[in-house]
């Protein structure tokens, strides 16, 4: 470990383990009384059954090697994201453009769609972006073929940023939502591999004036039908930005920060059932405002829709850049309370906001501690909150970065794309992060950064050492670690091997395709869920692997990493073990399955029981 960083994370760490139980208990006793204000007021019954997690010390433990390849151009993949910049530095040109895996045919093969940018309202030079979406089809060996013609995505519409799929209307075939500067598109999958913009139609295209970032379909009211939950970042336009005139010593005009913009409102639209959505952001309790202006708080990047007590009903997690994370939790009337400050996720550990882009969650213990990683900006660390017992029940993370190996690490980085995913498939949840600059002249006056910067591998030490190791290019090929600017990242298994594949898309550039070239032998399972009366994806359902001791728990949604989608089906690693002593799926709205007899080292379609 000659690397000062690392070194300084090592100490850190020692120290943060050796107090981090008496500050939990004094930091548990401390919310607990203002916790016992508020548990009064709620009607939620919040099992109080998570264990408070114990912190090992890190054994020296190298990761697997699990080699990563750029298969980007044999794959056949010629997508070059644009964002129309100028030399004005503009913020909206820093942001995009987000990436998903989903099976638009429905042949069992993950196909691929990207997001582009073009051209910003108001500008002068038009670019050669022809359309602002690319949809390409998977043959099943790792190829895909450029079908975006004749598609009824190949029309410029919007400067995209992000994509969310989803089968809204319950009929077999995943529809597809772009956000961007300017609203949203909505495209109904008609078949055949043909789309229809139904924006109007349906109601969710926006205002004129909204900049929407990531966006999730998910069912929040349990009514079998998929709802739509879209991140709105902050009001822009091109007179705002070049009043604002944010400089850099020794470079000039350079892109800013979104303190100088007003923040905006998430939005909620509810499925009525008949193609139409109704926006009910206002009455569900999710427009936030700041208290003493009274003006749209939130600057929303990303959004995890996770069930964080376990009460059937799925809650929001919205990371928002410079200001309050928020914790939307779930009141199952249609209503929501936004805890995110008492509940730990808001600020960082000293009560400061952070420049949050990417989020995700998993249960990287296999129990039922939910961890939450939220990629912040250069000179902040990763957050990593990790939920805990507190009295009553209540909801209650703290931020665990150091104590889990994340802290210094990730400290130097700009992190965008995060995303927990099993790698080596041993049955814990690693994470991998998309990190790149905004500024391309950022070395100029920080030798310590650069515009294009490697992503990082954390690989989970799981019940071997309860953190998180970074893999090196000894481990995982340099492939993984070329220095790109990246932002959006999505995984799936491309090539029906079983291992989860990556990609990750990046500024002005071409994105990465990284096949997974895992040779562990370890075994696992995969699952494909049918719901018939919950939603047809199974959003939000959990399975559940029961091996040994262990209790391997996933759920099914495809919104993780930043402004992107990952496949739908569920991959769970056994490790060297061949078996699930007992499979269980938990659909929406709590109705539980067992399943019997899954195939080994294979894909298994559970179909819903009535």
């Amino acid at each position: 470990m000659n690397d000062p960083e690392l070194q300084d994370e090592a100490k850190i760490g020692r120290a943060a383990r050796r107090s981090l139980a008496a500050v939990a208990v004094i930091f548990i006793v401390v919310i607990a009384v203002i916790l016992e204000s508020r548990r009064k007021t709620s009607h939620v019954d919040r099992p109080g059954n998570f264990a408070i997690p114990v912190i090992l010390p890190l054994k020296d433990l190298p990761p697997p090697a699990v080699h990563f390849s750029d298969i980007t151009q044999q794959a056949g993949i010629h997508f070059v994201h644009q964002n129309g910049a100028e030399g004005e530095k503009l913020l909206p040109e820093t942001m995009g453009g987000g990436v998903a895996f989903f099976d638009y045919d429905n042949d069992g093969k993950p196909d691929l769609i990207f997001v582009n940018g073009g051209n910003l309202p108001g500008h002068k030079k038009q670019s050669n972006v022809s359309s602002n979406i690319a949809l390409y089809h998977n043959d099943g060996n790792g190829h895909f073929t450029d079908v975006t013609e004749g598609s009824g995505l190949d029309a410029p519409s919007l400067y995209g940023m992000g994509v969310a799929v989803g089968d809204y209307d319950n009929d077999g075939k995943v529809d597809v939502l772009i956000t961007g500067v300017g609203g949203c598109r909505l495209f109904h999958n008609e078949g055949d591999g043909h789309f229809r913009d139904v924006t109007l139609e349906a109601g969710v295209g926006g205002s004129s004036d909204d900049w929407s970032t990531s966006a999730a379909f998910v069912d929040y009211d349990n009514d079998g039908r998929l709802d739509l939950f879209v991140c709105n970042y902050v009001r822009w336009s091109k007179a705002l930005d070049l009043a604002a005139n944010y400089t850099l010593t020794g470079v000039g005009r350079a892109y800013g920060p979104p303190m100088g913009f007003q923040g905006s409102f998430c939005k909620l639209y509810h499925n009525d059932s008949a193609g139409h959505f109704i926006d009910v952001s206002a009455r569900a309790g999710i427009q936030i405002r700041n208290k003493d202006t009274g003006m749209p708080l939130g600057k929303a990047l990303g959004v995890c829709p996770i069930d964080i007590d376990g009460d059937g009903y799925v809650d929001f997690i919205v990371a928002n850049d410079t200001v309050e994370n928020f914790l939307f939790h779930n009141r199952r009337n249609g209503t929501f309370e936004q805890i995110g400050a008492i509940s730990g996720v808001g600020f960082d550990s000293e009560g400061r906001a952070r420049g949050a882009m990417g989020i995700d969650a998993g249960y990287f213990r296999n129990d039922p501690s939910l961890g939450v990683a939220i990629g912040n900006f250069a000179n902040e660390m990763l957050a990593f909150y990790v939920s805990h017992p507190a009295p009553g029940g209540q909801i209650l993370f703290t931020d665990d970065a150091i104590a889990r190996g994340l802290g210094g690490g990730t400290r130097l980085p700009l992190k965008f794309g995060v995303m927990f995913l099993d790698y080596d498939l041993d049955g814990d949840l690693d994470l991998f992060v998309a990190d790149g600059h905004i500024e391309q002249q950022i070395n100029l006056v920080q030798s310590a950064e650069h515009y294009a910067q490697p992503a990082q591998l954390w690989w989970n030490a799981g019940s071997r050492g309860k953190g998180f190791i970074a893999a090196s290019a000894a481990q995982s090929g340099p492939d993984l670690f070329k220095p790109i600017v990246g932002r959006g990242c999505a995984y799936a298994d491309i090539d029906g091997d079983g291992d989860l594949d990556i990609i990750v898309t990046q500024i002005n550039g071409p994105p990465l395709l990284l096949r997974n070239d895992q040779k562990t032998l370890h075994h696992y399972l995969r699952l494909k869920l049918v719901g018939t009366t919950c939603n047809r994806d199974a959003i939000g359902a959990q399975v559940i692997a029961h091996v040994g001791s262990r209790s391997l728990r996933r759920v099914v949604m495809p919104t993780r990493g930043y402004l992107s989608q990952s496949e739908l089906p569920i991959t769970i690693g056994l490790g060297n073990n061949d078996h699930a002593d007992r499979l269980e799926v938990i659909w929406p709205g709590g109705k539980s399955q067992v399943i019997e007899h899954p195939k080994l080292n294979g894909l298994t379609t559970v179909i819903q029981l009535p």
